[in-house]
């Protein structure tokens, strides 16, 4: 009886180590309530939320397509998450409604030209970057008396609602530029285009992918003037899933799918596309 009692009592001891493992796993206190993770492995779809009209990088086609970099990429990533093509929602997301999105729950994630700065990053947690632009100046073909950012004293430039862009431009370079906002750049595009601003600014990626869809209209021109480093926007404090993304990133980039969708959509530019860049944000 003695030898029976040491050996349930040795057998009751492994199984509380077992359990206090458990329960310690499943503590793991970087892992949110509503993380990325779970959401990819629930019934319902993942809802991914992007820009549709920034041709070349995220846009949805008269067909009702959605095609452009950041769509590659996104795909991508939920495919490494599990997730099949039709169990992806896209929302339109434009620049000041991000990070109240992902707050809200309206959107799982963003893949949608969102730079990573420090005050985005008080309310948001990034994967990424998964590409480093800079800011750059778009104007009509004919333009001359515009080479830069220094030459729009005088002049009027756009730029979307909730993007610092054309502030900077104000700030740095040109204080006596009149700035003009639309909700999307392509409001903006379309107003350079009917003649009602001489300029429009923001990131050299995203005014690329306008002077492929209209090369015979539209330049850019001046040297970039800011460094933008783009990530996936995720909920804050998900660092589980901002792990998985990363991964999924890394292996965009190592695949060679990164620089062939890239040359794809925006080589037709003239834009210098850049090298992939390291993936270091968690």
């Amino acid at each position: 009886m003695t030898a029976w009692r040491a050996w349930l009592a040795s057998r009751t001891a492994a199984l509380g180590l077992i359990c206090v493992a458990v329960l310690v796993a499943g503590c793991d206190s970087d892992v949110a309530p509503d993380s990325l993770l779970a959401k990819a492995e629930d019934d319902g779809p993942l809802v991914i939320g992007t820009r549709f009209s920034q041709p070349g990088m995220s846009e949805r086609t008269i067909d009702g397509r959605f095609v452009g970099f950041d769509v590659d990429l996104a795909r991508f990533v939920a495919d490494e998450l599990d997730v099949d093509e039709e169990d992806i929602e896209w929302v339109d997301v434009t620049a000041e409604e991000r990070e109240s999105a992902l707050m809200n729950r309206e959107v799982d994630m963003i893949v949608g030209t969102y730079s990573i700065t420090e005050e985005r990053e008080q309310q948001v947690t990034f994967a990424g970057p998964y590409f480093v632009t800079g800011q750059a100046v778009l104007v009509r073909t004919h333009t001359t008396d515009i080479d830069g950012a220094g030459a729009l004293n005088g002049k009027t430039l756009c730029s979307v609602s909730g993007s610092t862009s054309a502030q900077q431009v104000k700030q740095r370079h040109a204080e006596d530029v009149e700035l003009k906002a639309y909700p999307r750049y392509a409001d903006c595009v379309t107003a350079l285009l009917a003649g009602q601003v001489d300029a429009v600014t923001t990131d050299e990626a995203i005014l690329a992918g306008y002077v492929v869809q209209n090369p015979e209209l539209l330049k850019v021109v001046g040297q970039q003037f800011s460094e933008e480093r783009y990530g996936i926007g995720l909920r804050k404090d998900d660092h589980r899933g901002q792990r998985a993304v990363n991964d999924a990133i890394r292996k965009f980039i190592g695949s060679g799918e990164w620089e062939r969708s890239l040359r794809r959509h925006l080589g037709g530019s003239g834009y210098e596309l850049p090298a992939p860049p390291a993936v270091t944000e968690g």
